[in-house]
């Protein structure tokens, strides 16, 4: 199959620049050809991530042996080896693995203990385990991953379970003499162990500990300069993604995940691209394939055009490599918008400039200098979505203006639709603190599709739709951290067409959707209330 991807809608001219040229990016270990004078564009590299179907161990809670251990990551390591070659022979530099892709999930402390290789620090060992194998005992895997390295002549990125010895004179030293964490490894083109990351925010992960201090590790590579990395959970919190990103330096993210998909905020896909639109950077996400636990959904994301893949179907992993930007494109923000402005653009800054709502009634359409669409205000709800008691408001008619509040973030949205599909969407706004299944503050602001008629299915887990809108959606943010969502039907991600701050407040605009509307949410993180 020859799949030829020519990006030249949205932010036109700049977004068609940003991957391959309109050459051709590789999606899945299919044939690809590129145009030859692209090929060695110094203005681009070629990366992959593999979204892979581990081998679990049948009891994880079981007690192995080393040999148990290391026949049973060997499987799942033979896999990499073939997915190593493949992609060498695409021209990749750069290859991103999933976690707990090698030895797999849901072990105790006691149990996980023979998959754990021991990882000197690459800070104090200048060290390359395919040639050097037996300098440290028990890096049988890392031995593996260096050669893969090697032999495909690529930076390789691949997470495993680590260990480390500590004395009892240590305080933090645990009963069993040892240190046990999730760790990220890097290797270069030639073997050596550039650097590793060890997991901060750990997601119900008893077999490992959380490291003393914040492991903020940044790696330089020779054709796309710094790359930042951390796992899974982390991507939600401030340390280590955001402060990693006060480094303009830092361009790239490498993303090894086992992320489970929670609709209809947080799909994999759906918080890997909207981490890349809301620091302008490359992210290259490898997540686990196991789609009877909900776990799919990889992409190499840039803020303008995404790669994915996400398949509740198939069983197989799944390989993608595309040619990446080395400097990547930023959307277009109101400041530097140009040519004619967009009607309903013109409408949403004579809102915003005016305000035109009675802070009094959060359903108040008929203050000076609302439109007068809406002659009777929607009632508001409340209903369930991700574990929070979101407070929402009936998206009905082909067009309006509505505003739904909760404690001191109002939503937004001016929206039109060419025609009324027979679905329920609703506004919905939550701030608060989000207690299941982590803790952590969010403001949102969520354009979404119900999952029936009734206003209870409001917040349920939905993939297909048919409601078409051209809108606005924007609200007061406390934060700066927020993630832009914008999913269609079928699990398609869409770029919006314009996003940032006006007066106070931050937007995204979007019209021409490709497919019916899933969710159009503002994900914003208040770090300093968690």
């Amino acid at each position: 199959m020859r799949l030829m991807v020519c990006v030249m809608s949205g932010a036109s001219r700049q977004l068609a620049l940003l991957l391959c040229g309109c050459c051709v990016a590789a999606l899945g270990a299919q044939a690809e050809e590129r145009c030859p004078a692209e090929r060695h564009q110094a203005a681009q590299y070629v990366a992959a991530v593999y979204e892979h179907r581990s081998i679990l161990s049948p009891n994880p809670l079981a007690l192995t042996s080393r040999k148990q251990a290391l026949e049973l990551m060997n499987q799942n390591l033979d896999i990499y080896e073939q997915q190593v070659t493949i992609a060498a022979q695409k021209g990749v530099q750069i290859i991103v693995f999933p976690e707990d892709g090698i030895h797999g999930f849901n072990f105790t402390r006691t149990s996980i203990y023979p998959f754990l290789d021991f990882l000197p620090s690459p800070y104090l060992v200048r060290w390359n385990p395919c040639l050097e194998p037996h300098r440290f005992h028990d890096t049988e895997v890392l031995q593996r991953l260096s050669c893969m390295a090697v032999k495909g002549e690529m930076f390789l990125v691949a997470n495993l379970g680590t260990k480390q010895p500590c004395h009892s004179s240590d305080p933090g030293c645990p009963n069993d003499g040892r240190y046990q964490y999730n760790t990220n490894v890097v290797f270069s083109s030639n073997g050596t162990l550039v650097d590793s990351y060890r997991k901060q925010n750990l997601y119900f992960e008893a077999a490992f500990n959380t490291p003393l201090e914040v492991d903020r590790i940044t790696f330089d590579t020779p054709f796309a300069g710094k790359f930042g990395i951390f796992t899974c959970f982390d991507i939600l919190f401030f340390d280590p993604a955001v402060r990693l990103l006060r480094d303009s330096e830092v361009k790239h993210v490498v993303y090894p995940t086992a992320w489970m998909n929670q609709l209809p905020l947080l799909a994999a896909i759906q918080i890997q691209r909207g981490f890349a639109i809301a620091f302008g950077v490359n992210v290259l996400a490898a997540n686990i394939h196991h789609p009877s636990l909900g776990m799919t959904g990889s992409g190499i994301h840039a803020p303008l055009k995404s790669f994915w893949h996400h398949d509740m179907e198939s069983p197989e992993g799944h390989l993608i490599i595309a040619q990446v930007a080395k400097n990547p494109q930023g959307l277009i923000g109101t400041g530097n918008a140009t040519g004619k402005m967009d009607p309903s653009h013109s409408k949403f800054l004579k809102i915003l400039a005016g305000d035109p709502y009675s802070e009094k009634d959060a359903q108040d359409v008929h203050c000076d200098g609302a439109p007068k669409w809406n002659t009777n205000a929607p009632p508001t709800f409340n209903s369930e979505m991700m574990y929070d008691n979101f407070t929402l408001v009936p998206v009905w008619g082909k067009e309006g203006y509505l505003q739904v509040c909760a404690n001191s973030l109002c939503c937004r949205l001016l929206y039109q639709r060419p025609t009324l599909s027979k679905e329920l969407y609703a506004l919905g706004v939550f701030d608060g603190l989000h207690t299941v299944h982590g803790t952590y503050y969010v403001q949102v602001c969520a354009l979404v599709k119900c999952g029936g008629l009734g206003f209870e299915t409001c917040g349920q887990e939905v993939t297909e739709a048919a409601g078409i809108f051209e809108f606005h959606l924007w609200g007061n943010f406390s934060t700066s951290y927020i993630f832009p969502m914008l999913l269609t039907s079928g699990m398609t991600l869409e770029t919006p067409d314009q996003l940032g701050w006006e007066n106070d407040h931050y937007f995204l605009r979007k019209s021409e959707l490709s497919s019916g509307l899933v969710t159009a949410a503002l994900y914003g993180r208040l770090h300093e209330k968690d």
